[in-house]
């Protein structure tokens, strides 16, 4: 942050930014700590701690760090092998779990791995976020209904949920409770946008649903201590002082699959919200310094009793649109929410259970892109397969281990594709245009012009050996001395293929077939210089390809007459070569149409 440009008009924006995301940070914190099974103290620790570390730390302007839905599902499935009325021991758990983040997200960017975090297909992200948004809504039926939640994390969202169906009655307050909520939300947000007024619409009805529960008795105490409606519990009106994790070393085997799952997704929901604002801001975002503030937030906030977090796609969004300007937004945010606990904590426990359920039902289903669903299950099978198997993991098999095998399958399905190899054979036209070869074209007999295309690493090596070998035995069994190889849009070329086109060359040679190498692209040569090529293969069958020059001066066109001379016009047989108009234009006139 540049403070000596720090302006009035810069800090007004960023106090209304804070206010507004205060305001629906407050019964966010709350809900998400109770989506992960902890105490909402914690939820709110996390909005004001990880909200302002990583404020501090990172590159993002409006980016707003915390709790989020998705982080709290992960954080309940990975603590649920603990007993859950040793609470305690989760506790110290949690904040062990969120230590183990820090340093993996810390570790991501000390060796500047941010940037590989593009190469996990948003179609992950967009599976994890649907089958998040279904466990979400399905985990709060039982709040919704007052029905005393059954099961353990250990066992299927979907069995838990039957043995709470069938393990009580339902509570009609708490059902009308719940439908207020929902009718209410959804009232006001659509008043919101109408009339462009601050985003705070969920702190106003949990507020006015929380007042009319209270009016009628439901949330004050009655014989025996007990309320009508289940109510979230009193907070203390206190701020933790930072503290050292009761660690359990056997704990860290167990949480080390859900700590790599929210190190990765946490990366990934912060990164993606960061580009997707910075992209109307035109801000120049440094994601290796992201990822390093992330992992310093998660870090500090294993210590400072905090549930783990990330990048907020709602409070970054509404502190962009309250027209936040810079990171001082997401600090001011924090003091505001810690004033908030400071003074209000004591009245949380009049807050109904049934009213957060309301409330993160209808985050449940903003969470679910429809458009962006059909878009993709339009648009491409393989998008369409990596949003339904992520999201089958999700819902049957376990929320942490989705992201997993999403980023898995990105990786493994990507690689496939990556090596593909291209190749092309082209010709020379009887204009003397140099193209790539119809069906029609006649057969060349004294040149080949091939052309490869792709990443040359290790996977497309296979491809890579198959075309040179069909080049080497249609050159030998058609009696063709000399090719034309065009390398101009090969790239990042690894030992293991130059060590295929190495052989070919040999080969080639041993052969009496001439090989000109076309296009040589910088990275291409260095790898040549260092391997001393120069020691063995004629530095004149190399063709570089130069930075700037025509297109009647290209590498390729080059090679090709230089292909010609060492032909000679009386050896040139070729009736395709013959058939071009004139042999000046073989030397002087060819040029691209590829």
């Amino acid at each position: 942050m540049h403070y000596l440009n720090y302006s009035w008009s810069k800090g007004r924006a960023d106090l209304t930014a804070a206010l507004t995301v205060a305001a629906i940070a407050l019964p966010q914190g709350i809900a998400y700590a109770l989506i992960a099974g902890v105490d909402p103290r914690f939820g709110l620790y996390s909005a004001i701690f990880i909200t302002a570390i990583a404020s501090v730390f990172g590159s993002s302007s409006q980016l707003i760090n915390g709790p989020t839905s998705a982080i709290s599902l992960v954080v309940f499935s990975t603590l649920g092998f603990i007993d859950p009325s040793n609470r305690a021991d989760a506790y110290e758990a949690m904040f062990l779990l969120g230590i183990m983040v820090g340093v993996i997200q810390i570790a991501i960017a000390v060796f500047k791995l941010g940037d590989l975090t593009r190469y996990i297909s948003e179609s992950v992200i967009l599976g994890f976020m649907t089958g998040a948004a279904i466990l979400l809504a399905i985990g709060q039926i039982g709040n919704a209904l007052g029905i005393k939640e059954r099961g353990t994390a250990h066992q299927s969202v979907f069995h838990r949920l039957w043995l709470t169906l069938t393990g009580g009655s339902p509570h009609y307050q708490a059902l009308g409770i719940t439908l207020v909520t929902i009718i209410l939300a959804l009232a006001l947000r659509k008043v919101v946008h109408k009339y462009k007024l601050p985003q705070m619409d969920m702190l106003v009805v949990l507020i006015l649903v929380s007042v009319f529960a209270y009016f009628l008795g439901w949330t004050t105490p009655g014989v025996g201590g007990k309320t009508v409606v289940a109510v979230s519990g009193s907070l203390p009106a206190s701020l933790p002082w930072p503290q050292i994790p009761d660690i359990q070393f056997v704990w860290i085997k167990q949480l080390s699959s859900g700590a790599l799952a929210i190190a990765f997704l946490g990366l990934l929901e912060a990164l993606a919200i960061a580009k997707s604002i910075a992209y109307e801001t035109g801000q120049v975002l440094d994601f290796n310094r992201q990822c390093m503030a992330e992992g310093i937030a998660n870090l500090g906030g294993g210590f400072w009793q905090c549930l783990p977090g990330s990048g907020s796609l709602t409070r970054s969004a509404i502190n962009h649109q309250s027209g936040a300007k810079t990171r001082f937004s997401g600090i001011l945010t924090a003091l505001f929410i810690a004033l908030a606990v400071l003074a209000l904590a004591p009245l949380t426990k009049y807050i109904p259970k049934a009213a957060l359920a309301g409330l993160l039902m209808i985050t449940a289903a903003r969470l679910i892109n429809l458009k962006r669903l059909r878009y993709t299950f339009r648009g491409s099978a393989f998008d369409a397969s990596l949003v339904l198997i992520t999201t089958f993991t999700a819902l049957f098999i376990g929320i942490e281990y989705s992201i997993l095998t999403g980023v898995a399958l990105s990786v493994l399905l990507f690689v496939p594709r990556a090596a593909k190899l291209k190749a092309a054979e082209l010709v020379i036209s009887k204009e003397g245009i140099v193209r790539e070869r119809l069906s029609s074209d006649p057969p060349c007999t004294s040149i080949i012009l091939f052309d490869l295309e792709g990443e040359i690493f290790f996977g497309a090596a296979l491809d890579m050996e198959r075309y040179l070998d069909k080049l080497k035995h249609r050159a030998t069994g058609e009696g063709i001395d000399y090719i034309v190889l065009r390398l101009k849009r090969v790239r990042n070329p690894d030992i293991v293929c130059v060590e295929r086109l190495e052989r070919f060359l040999h080969d080639a040679h041993k052969l009496g077939i001439t090989v000109l190498l076309a296009g040589i692209r910088p990275d291409l040569s260095k790898v040549f210089t260092n391997l001393g090529f120069e020691e063995w293969f004629p530095k004149d069958r190399i063709f570089p390809e130069e930075e700037e020059h025509d297109d009647t001066d290209s590498a390729t066109l080059k090679a090709v007459r230089y292909a010609y001379e060492l032909l000679g016009e009386d050896a040139n047989t070729c009736e395709h070569c013959s058939s071009i108009e004139e042999n000046n234009s073989r030397k002087r006139s060819l040029y691209y149409l590829i």
